[in-house]
């Protein structure tokens, strides 16, 4: 790519947006950035940009702009079928993502994860092992860090460990991972895609390039992740949590790799057959890569998870504030609330994926969740779940920080106060992450008003008395 001959137009100012703007500056390019939210964070991000060098379009000049790029740099966040994307493709134009820059510009390995749900959780996980056993490993990609920004710290002797989400594999077509992980394949981000089809043809992509020298680790419990293996020229690397497989297992108590007892299931720290179905994954690509079982054991046995992924955030009166901000679609959510020890009262709600709510409240039938407060845009779609399911311990409350005082005053001592929402946070938040840092704002909130006796409670609840009939 003739960084210096050709004019680009991010579109996008999120982490990846602003991540690509200054790597492409940095290469000498003449870059356009545009974003159609306006608020403080793009105002800020857009500043920065123009005093590297960068031109910010206006709403108004967009289409005169966009006429004079030849590339467009789209963010995760905005679908190909958005008019700005549309308008490239119809004029024969290059839509590539952030991601596609980074790949590009590497110069190491990467292990590759992408699956709908434990994705991040996974990538720490073998960062971890990898950092273990000595090697210069870095997470990034849809994990926090975008790949153009760890270009230097990589360079030659690192190992890119890369969390791709559907969204950047819409833009990705270059990624050819020495290791790709697929964890699982479930219903996410139909609003986007469409249908299952195309989210799964999707997850697939991440082997698009593999040659027979790659590897593909994949869930030989998820018959769909399963039938990658028929897609793939890459040498097939399973792990499953039922079956002895050719790879990565459980048995007599252990975790183990191709007969190789590696370290006691009860020494991970992490509850949750999920849980061990990461570690699993991230054991296989870690040995992989050349990882020792002294640092498998050692990484996983120190690990404590991810934030905003069942992070205990804190205590006030006996109840117990669990973030799972990251838990976005109804199979995170469901994992969820098996993992967790006692009763809950769980916070549903957010921005609206396009996918049935139904076998959550089916899920929540059976586990320790005794009442759930639902917020959020689509708070009606999740109510009228709820009813259809014959689950009527919920109370229906749109703001955020409402329904959170709420899900705190219903509680009882002992209980849990869960945000696992099945939602996506964009209704209200930037991200999940924000979504989890001001679940526990919130919190400090409450306590500082219980201590200036702001709030009267006995610790009882009021589920009773929030029922619908």
């Amino acid at each position: 790519m003739l960084f210096t001959e050709q004019t680009f137009l991010v579109a996008g100012l999120s982490r990846s947006g602003v991540a690509a703007t200054e790597y492409l500056l940095k290469k000498g390019a003449s870059v356009y950035v545009y974003d159609d939210v306006e608020d403080e964070n793009v105002r800020n991000a857009a500043h920065k940009l123009s005093e590297l060098g960068a031109r910010v379009v206006e709403r108004g000049e967009l289409s005169d702009k966009a006429e004079h790029c030849d590339v467009l740099v789209l963010s995760p966040g905005i679908p190909v079928d958005h008019p700005l994307p549309v308008s490239f493709k119809r004029d024969g134009k290059r839509i590539i993502g952030e991601a596609e820059l980074g790949v590009l510009a590497l110069r190491c390995p990467v292990v590759a994860v992408t699956g709908t749900n434990g994705k991040t959780t996974t990538v720490t996980m073998i960062e971890s092992i990898l950092r273990a056993s000595g090697k210069n490993a870095v997470a990034c990609g849809n994990v926090g860090k975008p790949i153009t920004s760890c270009l230097q710290e990589l360079g030659e002797d690192g190992i890119a460990v890369a969390e791709i989400s559907s969204f950047q594999l819409e833009t990705l077509y270059s990624l050819c991972p020495h290791v790709g992980v697929v964890l699982n394949v479930t219903e996410d981000h139909l609003n986007r895609h469409y249908s299952m089809e195309n989210y799964i043809y999707l997850k697939s992509r991440l082997f698009k390039n593999s040659a027979e020298s790659e590897y593909a680790v994949l869930n030989y419990d998820d018959p769909v992740v399963r039938g990658f293996a028929e897609k793939t020229r890459a040498q097939v690397v399973w792990f499953s949590l039922k079956e002895r497989v050719e790879g990565g297992y459980i048995a007599d108590g252990y975790f183990c790799y191709y007969g190789e007892r590696v370290f006691p299931v009860n020494e991970l720290p992490l509850e949750g057959e999920h849980n061990r179905a990461n570690a699993l994954a991230a054991m296989c690509a870690a040995k992989i890569m050349g990882a020792g079982s002294a640092a498998v054991t050692a990484a996983l046995k120190s690990f404590r998870g991810v934030k905003h992924r069942l992070q205990r955030v804190g205590e006030l009166d006996g109840i117990a504030f669990i973030d799972d901000s990251k838990a976005t679609n109804v199979d995170s959510a469901v994992k969820a609330v098996e993992s967790i020890k006692g009763e809950s009262v769980i916070l549903l709600g957010g921005k609206d994926k396009g996918y049935a709510y139904e076998p959550l409240f089916e899920a929540l039938k059976k586990s320790g969740v005794v009442h759930a407060v639902i917020y959020g845009e689509n708070a009606f779609r999740v109510l009228n779940a709820a009813l259809k399911s014959g689950y009527t311990a919920v109370t229906l409350c749109r703001p955020f920080d409402m329904a959170v005082r709420v899900a705190y005053l219903t509680a009882k001592r002992g209980q849990n106060v869960l945000l696992s929402p099945a939602s996506a946070s964009f209704d209200s938040f930037r991200s999940y992450e924000e979504r989890g840092e001001r679940f526990a704002e919130m919190l400090s909130i409450l306590a500082s008003e219980r201590v200036k006796g702001e709030i009267v409670t006995d610790g009882g609840g009021v589920g009773e008395t929030s029922e619908i009939e």
